[in-house]
């Protein structure tokens, strides 16, 4: 493996500095490292060799991590071109309004089990309690997807407005 410049050194810092945030909102360690990883490297797209390179892990690590990855919906599993490789992606275009909007197929399951308990248990709290699931699932359904529209149209100005002021702060500084 080669040695790694100061500036890679100082990107794999960030990698766990950022994993470590998502660790303890719940994620895994290492799907955590590797989402981390596939969001401040460079490439647009990695094999599971180039993450388990670029992170210094093994490619069991990584088969377990893009596993849970992909299951959650925060990379895409797609083959490089000309190649039988596999290749691991981010939404390019909308990284975090894909992974923190896009969860109606969740929000439809936990409304569908619950409406599977309303209709089999007698009227009771815990079937009230059911209720509410799915009228809440069938709410925030609705107001993710408003969301969603909302981010869209301001995400590119918001995006421009950090860009200014970091480039404001360069400027100062």
């Amino acid at each position: 493996m080669e040695e790694h410049t100061a500036e890679r050194e100082a990107m794999l810092e960030y990698v766990e500095q950022f994993a470590g945030i998502l660790t303890s909102s719940g994620m895994q360690r290492m799907a955590a490292r590797v989402f981390t990883y596939i969001l401040v490297d460079d490439e647009e797209t990695y094999t599971a060799a180039e993450i388990a390179e670029g992170l210094s892990i093994s490619l069991a690590a990584v088969s377990g991590a893009v596993r849970e990855l992909l299951a959650a919906g925060l990379v895409f599993k797609t083959r490089r071109p000309s190649t039988r490789a596999d290749v691991y992606r981010l939404n390019e275009e909308d990284i975090w309004g894909s992974i923190m909007l896009d969860r109606s197929g969740f929000l439809d399951r936990y409304r569908d089990t619950a409406l599977i308990g309303i209709d089999s248990l007698p009227a009771g709290p815990g079937r009230d309690r059911l209720v509410q699931t799915a009228a809440f699932m069938e709410f925030i359904k609705v107001e993710m997807r408003l969301m969603h529209e909302h981010w869209n149209e301001r995400r590119l100005e918001l995006s421009a407005a950090y860009e200014a002021r970091r480039r404001d702060a360069g400027a100062s500084g």
